[in-house]
Parts: structure tokens; C-alpha cells; sequence
């Protein structure tokens, strides 16, 4: 397949340019700010044509029962952990998960990375407390640092060129290890994924293919948007929109059918296979009284969605001995399960899961390797949300598979 070349349109007026945007750093008066946009603007692309041509035609299998995806990795990436050696042990665990879930269900599985690009996190809280301290929250590497004090957490837009190069790091690696398994023509991957979050960033690295005219977002194979930025007249929304790109959209417990529905004709108007991929991240309580009204909606309109489970975001809650933000493993199974029950009694296909899973041995959630609290603090590592180990996304890869496990928990 050909990868036309691409071109940038400087000057150009986006349609996302004169819509509001959330979550969004505020450093547009910094001195750096102009001089790293126009060197985003003019640097080479991350992803190819040929790349994300390939995945949206992987992706159309989805529609039907003949292939599986599983979309896995960090909450949020550090900038420090985008070397080869971080990055094939990443690709190896998500090779390892997808293998499993495609020999117990005896399917082939699309594998995407939460990397090569997850670098900026939404927020509740603007500040956080440490110690007698208020400090501007964490936000991703992208917009500033973990390291807890007040300088330090400071923005600073030159991270939007340290977000680009550790990207680029990462997207090379996983293209090799495509092309060592001979899966630039296969349908497995490993692709890259992340938040489109931050316009300041990913509208510099929108470019016009030279012999279509359709606009790509290079930063990544599939963008996709949040919970919190879903809005139907926000600059996230509306960038997706205008690109052709595979897009996710993530659906948390007060989005209700209208909203979705709307969201299903902004983002995949002319209703194209592997386009559009739905995420529901409503947590195990609401998910029964949610998901069904929206998936009737959405399935009566004749929209070709691929439904996509996250049972992890809709689960965290505060640990009360250690206050550390935790999952129980069996709330993130049985919202998993449940989701899959609603997809199918809606004759249509379960897709997959989209989970946050670490390469290393943490123990961030609670079940099965880690049997309570005090377990919490022996290896707690996130930058943000608590990631599932390798054990534990096992176990849920398994019961989803088999379709039973923890759904009296």
C-alpha cells in the first residue's frame, strides 16, 4: 500500500479553532510557546497513511464476530520509560495478553497500545494537597512534572517537543516489531494509541494528504476522545471529526442515548466501517441502567459501531487505610462481563476490552496476586490511575473469554 505524502497547511483556519476546549494547559503567553508550535507544525509525521489505512480496514473485522482487539498499557506514559529496552517489554506483555485472548476465544486480536503518545491526563482537580502545600495537579508529562513541588509542576510548552521525540522513539520501536512479525500486512499490529487531549499539540500534527485532501492526525494511529472532553461543540471533538483517522470516544454513566447518538453522527457522518469505536467506562453499579437505552439508540440509528469495554475507569476508588487511588479486580471483571451481556443480548459484537495494564509487577489493584490494602504499597508506580499487572489482566482476559468468573462479586 502507497503512503501518499503528506502536506501542511499553515495559515489554514481548522474547524476546532473557534471551539472551546477543556482540560487544556494555559501557557499560550509563554515565551516558548509560538517557536514550539511552528516546529511541530513543520516536523516530519509520527504515523504514515499506509499505517492508519491498515488499521481501520483491521478494525471494520470488529463489526462482526471474526476478530477481537485488545487496546493496553500505561494510564499516563513517562517521557523516562520510551527506550527500547521499556518498550519491547511493553510490546511483549501486550503480545502475551493478546495471544491469550485470542487462543481462548479462537479469534484474531487487533493489539493497541496506551503508547507512543499518552503524555497529557484530564484532571477533576486543578491542585492537590502535599502536606501543607496546595500545587498545580499533575497533568502528564506532556504539560509538567510528577516531582511533587510547586516549581516542578509548573507548565511549560517545550514538552510538547520532548512529547514528540519520546513518541517518535516509541512508534519506531513498535513499527520494527511489526515488521519483525510480519505484521505490516497481517492484522494484529501493535498500533499506538492515545488521548487526544491537548489541541495545542495535536493540531500541529494534522496534515493533508497530498493526493486525497483528507487530513490526518499523525501523533497516532487512533486518537481518541474522553469522558470529560466528549463535548458536541468542543475542539476535541470537532479535530476528530475532521480527520479520517479511526476514532474512540470514550462513555462514562451520564452520557445518556441523545448525547451518544450525536456523537456517533459528528464523529462517523457517513457511517464508514472501522471508524468508530465506543468505549463505556460506567463502573460495575451503573452499567445495566446506562449502557442498554444507548445501545438500542445506536444500534436502531444503523451506526457500524465497535463496542469496546473499559471496566476500569468507572471502578476507582480510595483506598481507606493507605489513601492511595485503587481497583478491585473483581468490580473491573464483573463490569467487563456485564458489558459483554448487554452487547450481545443487542445482537451485536463485544469487541474487546481497553484496559490499563502494567509491564512491571505493581501492585496497584486489588485481587488476585494482590490480597488487600496493605499489598498496595509495595510496588505503587503509577503516574496517575492504578494500572492492572500482568497476572491480573490475565485473569480478567480469562473471564472474558469464558464469559464466567466474578459475576456475583
Amino acid at each position: 500500500m502507497r503512503s501518499p505524502g503528506f502536506t501542511a497547511d499553515f495559515g489554514e483556519l481548522w474547524p476546532w479553532e473557534s471551539m472551546p476546549a477543556a482540560q487544556q494547559p494555559e501557557w499560550r503567553e509563554h515565551a516558548a510557546y509560538g517557536e514550539v508550535c511552528r516546529t511541530l507544525a513543520s516536523a516530519p509525521p509520527l504515523v504514515t497513511v499506509a499505517e492508519i489505512q491498515h488499521l481501520r480496514w483491521s478494525l471494520a473485522r470488529l463489526l462482526t464476530a471474526e476478530a477481537l482487539i485488545l487496546q493496553a498499557g500505561d494510564c499516563a506514559e513517562s517521557f523516562y520509560e520510551c527506550t527500547e529496552p521499556h518498550t519491547t517489554e511493553k510490546l511483549r506483555v501486550i503480545d502475551t495478553l493478546g495471544d491469550r485472548l485470542g487462543d481462548l476465544a479462537d479469534r484474531s486480536v487487533i493489539r493497541v497500545g496506551r503508547m507512543g503518545g499518552q503524555f497529557a491526563k484530564p484532571r477533576s482537580q486543578a491542585t492537590e494537597r502535599h502536606g501543607e502545600l496546595s500545587i498545580p495537579s499533575f497533568r502528564g508529562h506532556m504539560i509538567n512534572s510528577e516531582i511533587a513541588a510547586p516549581p516542578t509542576r509548573q507548565i511549560n510548552p517545550r514538552r510538547m517537543l520532548w512529547a514528540y521525540d519520546a513518541s517518535g522513539k516509541v512508534l519506531r520501536a513498535m513499527r520494527e516489531h511489526r515488521r519483525g512479525y510480519g505484521r505490516m500486512t497481517a492484522l494484529a499490529g501493535p498500533w499506538s494509541s492515545h488521548e487526544a487531549l491537548v489541541i495545542d499539540y495535536e493540531a500541529q500534527l494534522v496534515r493533508r494528504d497530498s493526493d486525497t485532501n483528507d487530513l490526518y492526525l499523525t501523533s497516532t494511529h487512533l486518537p481518541w476522545v474522553g469522558e470529560r472532553t466528549r463535548h458536541l461543540d468542543g475542539a476535541q471533538v470537532a479535530l476528530l471529526a475532521s480527520v479520517v483517522n479511526p476514532a474512540g470516544c470514550k462513555i462514562g454513566p451520564t452520557a445518556t442515548p441523545d448525547d451518544v447518538l450525536h456523537l456517533c453522527e459528528t464523529l462517523n457522518p457517513r457511517r464508514e466501517l472501522g471508524r468508530l469505536m465506543l468505549i463505556p467506562r460506567m463502573g460495575r453499579d451503573r452499567i445495566q441502567d446506562v449502557l442498554p437505552p444507548i445501545v438500542r439508540r445506536v444500534v436502531n440509528a444503523g451506526h457500524p459501531v465497535i463496542w469496546v469495554s473499559d471496566p476500569m475507569h468507572g471502578n476507582t476508588v480510595k483506598s481507606p487505610e493507605v489513601g492511595l487511588k485503587t481497583r478491585y479486580l473483581a468490580d473491573v471483571i464483573t463490569e467487563a462481563l456485564q458489558f459483554r451481556d448487554i452487547i450481545e443480548e443487542n445482537r451485536q459484537h463485544a469487541a474487546g476490552l481497553h484496559i490499563e495494564v502494567a509491564a512491571s509487577d505493581v501492585t496497584e489493584c486489588i485481587g488476585g496476586s494482590v490480597k488487600g490494602e496493605d499489598d498496595l504499597l509495595r510496588h505503587y508506580s503509577s503516574l496517575c490511575d492504578p494500572r492492572l499487572n500482568v497476572d491480573q489482566a490475565t485473569e480478567l482476559i480469562e473471564a472474558w473469554a469464558k464469559g464466567v468468573a466474578t459475576r456475583q462479586a
